[in-house]
């Protein structure tokens, strides 16, 4: 097994502190008056955690009008219309280094991508991946330090799985894993340096194109192959689109599989009661699952631009106004769930958005789903009698794009 520590590369650690790690640990009492509007007037500084009078580089004046929303009614309202709210704003920035991908299509383009991509992720495959690919690659990763009686379980454990896990399903080799790990973080650190993301664009494209061309020769049965020969009405997948969704792949299904993840333990171990229950009852899983999800999602925002004047909550907004979807905000508003900004895997189970919603509901949330369950059930199963190390700081969770916490330092047996 090659593995990814969180503090090998320095990639890593930029990437983190852009979205807010270590700057912002917790946004959630800010987001309250703004979830009571619905829909609010946003100023970039303060998206990003940083002070008033901060130099970004531009003049905010440039931009379109920027208006964050954070209730779930308003997140609701602007997910599920693909009509007045794009995605294309995407193609702009990502584009750039990704391709043209399903994140900046809209319909009905999208439906016809998505009907090909979603077929590498049958429930068949999911079953196989689960027993074949999963299992055994967080096995190797707790064989590392089982022993040791202690772990840090986000750089040891729940950092460098869902990577592996990735580049498994599109049958690379192992020992490529470091480089396109890095390659991958690089490339959505766009907003950082644009010249090594396209550095770091052109490299995974010369990767990945040799697999694609190979795949479909001598097809197997990863998720290249799969993409490679997959049909919707007799369209097919070009070089191009596979690779540009493999670029989209592992950010996203790596990324974020992570962080909530290590969400999920870190609620767990804060709640020894609650990680008791799991731990006796895992017919409890599926719900605390859900519930780390809720509380504190992967990814708190994404982005729409309002294709015409209208309005979100009886806020005007002016054609071509970007919005700043607030998830984790929606997650926790207090209309929907009671005492919101707690973690309570026994609350009354009712949908959250931290897969978004509407067309462009997360096409992995399938597979992050059983990633994280196999994990954490891995880690019950061996880890016996698991709990936070009482010399190591308490954890918390940071960011204020992506979040998840730096460390997780535990001790066991």
């Amino acid at each position: 097994m090659t593995e990814v520590a969180a503090a090998e590369s320095n990639p890593f650690e930029e990437f983190n502190k852009a979205m807010g790690a270590g700057v912002i640990q917790n946004p959630y009492p800010d987001f309250a008056p703004m979830r009571a509007e619905g829909i609010s007037k946003a100023d970039v500084r303060h998206l990003l955690g940083l002070d008033d009078d901060a130099d970004l580089g531009f003049d905010p004046g440039d931009v379109p009008p920027l208006f964050t929303v954070s209730s779930y009614e308003a997140v609701q309202e602007v997910l599920r219309d693909g009509v007045r709210f794009s995605s294309s704003g995407y193609a702009e920035v990502m584009g750039a280094v990704m391709g043209h991908t399903i994140l900046e299509m809209d319909e009905p383009e999208h439906h016809a991508y998505r009907s090909l991509i979603q077929q590498a992720f049958s429930r068949k495959a999911m079953e196989a991946w689960e027993t074949e690919l999963v299992g055994p690659i967080v096995d190797e990763l707790i064989d590392a330090f089982i022993d040791d009686g202690r772990a840090d379980l986000v750089s040891q454990l729940l950092f460098p799985f869902p990577v592996n896990v990735i580049a498994g399903l599109l049958g690379l080799p192992r020992a490529d894993l470091p480089q396109f790990h890095r390659w991958t973080v690089e490339l959505i650190s766009v907003s950082i340096n644009m010249e090594i993301a396209l550095n770091a664009s052109k490299s995974l494209y010369d990767y990945l194109v040799s697999h694609v061309h190979e795949r479909r020769e001598s097809p197997g049965r990863d998720m290249i192959s799969v993409l490679a020969h997959a049909d919707h009405e007799g369209q097919k997948l070009t070089d191009d689109e596979i690779i540009a969704f493999c670029r989209l792949l592992l950010p996203a299904g790596a990324e974020t599989t992570y962080r909530s993840s290590s969400n999920l333990m870190t609620g767990l171990l804060t709640h020894p009661d609650q990680l008791d229950a799991v731990r006796a009852d895992r017919s409890l899983m599926p719900q605390a699952i859900e519930e780390g999800l809720r509380w504190e999602p992967p990814l708190l925002t994404i982005m729409r631009t309002a294709t015409e004047e209208t309005s979100v909550c009886g806020v005007d907004l002016p054609a071509g106004a970007m919005l700043v979807v607030n998830m984790g905000a929606a997650n926790h508003d207090d209309k929907r769930w009671d005492d919101a900004d707690s973690f309570n895997l026994y609350r009354p189970q009712t949908a959250h958005v931290a897969f978004a919603s509407g067309p462009h509901m997360c096409l992995g949330m399938h597979l992050a789903r059983m990633e994280t369950k196999v994990a954490i059930n891995r880690i019950f199963d061996r880890l016996p009698n698991l709990r936070l190390d009482p010399d190591a700081d308490p954890p918390y969770i940071t960011g204020m794009t992506f979040r998840s916490p730096p460390r997780l330092e535990v001790i066991f047996g």
